[in-house]
């Protein structure tokens, strides 16, 4: 369990931003949504409310269709979910970079350089990069859960679920300190870099095509490990195994009793 847990460490990086970069994205746009004014961390809402409609989709739509493919009572496997998840988390990159990019070029034309300014686009620009992180979350974050949980040995699952809350932990210790060494590394004036205090002359842009690159590099460690994984049994999927047995049974016992 230990390589899959590693492989979570990036992701748990992504979900990070939430509570950052992509708030202080919306803390330099039109917050408004006509003469109502919305506080700039309500991004972190969308993400929190596309997570809980991804996951009433994928456990009444997705999962009975899949299942008649897989025939996996979970629709898809716990790994595979993960690895759907990681993928979406490279699209989310890419998305937040190209968002920023528009950001910054709408800044750039009405000149709105200072550090307070408003740039004139509407926070709901970054809807896109926040709807793809909640379905992204719907996929990884539940299925590290339930994976480190039903795959630790039967007496240390207390140790399988700490390793979820691990997770979480490094993940937010690995973006302050990215955030902190890129900043350093590419700051070569007040004016210029890749991440600045004013966020109107940095370039999350590249930043955020950093996290991109580092995401791709992620997913392809974890379809490795993936790859050599072997499952230990599934309590779901002995269940339907006992109850499909179960009903063979009883059939075989009518057509007796019947002969």
């Amino acid at each position: 369990m230990l390589p899959v847990l590693i492989t979570t460490f990036i992701p748990s990086v992504m979900y990070a931003q939430i509570n950052t970069l992509f708030v202080k994205q919306g803390t330099t746009l039109d917050t408004k949504m006509g003469s109502l004014p919305l506080p700039p961390a309500c991004i972190t809402a969308v993400v929190t409310i596309t997570m809980l409609i991804s996951l009433v989709v994928y456990d009444r739509c997705v999962v009975p269709l899949v299942k008649r493919y897989t025939k996996n009572p979970r629709g898809l496997s716990l790994m595979q979910r993960m690895g759907i998840g990681y993928a979406c988390h490279v699209l989310v990159m890419v998305a937040a970079a190209l968002t920023e990019r528009r950001r910054l070029s709408v800044a750039r034309e009405h000149g709105v350089v200072a550090k307070d300014a408003i740039v004139p686009l509407t926070i709901f620009t970054l809807l896109p990069q926040a709807i793809l992180m909640g379905i992204a979350d719907a996929l990884v974050l539940v299925s590290q859960l339930e994976f480190f949980y039903d795959q630790a040995p039967d007496g240390m699952k207390s140790l399988g679920s700490s390793y979820y809350s691990t997770s979480m932990g490094i993940g937010n210790l690995l973006s302050s300190f990215l955030l902190s060494t890129v900043a350093q590394l590419t700051k070569k004036s007040e004016t210029q870099g890749w991440i600045l205090d004013n966020l109107n002359l940095s370039h999350i842009d590249y930043y955020y095509w950093f996290f991109t690159g580092l995401n791709v590099l992620n997913l392809i460690a974890f379809l490795i490990v993936s790859k050599f994984y072997v499952y230990k049994a599934d309590p779901m999927e002995l269940k339907t195994n006992d109850m499909q047995q179960g009903t063979e049974m009883e059939d075989t016992a009518v057509l007796s009793v019947e002969k």
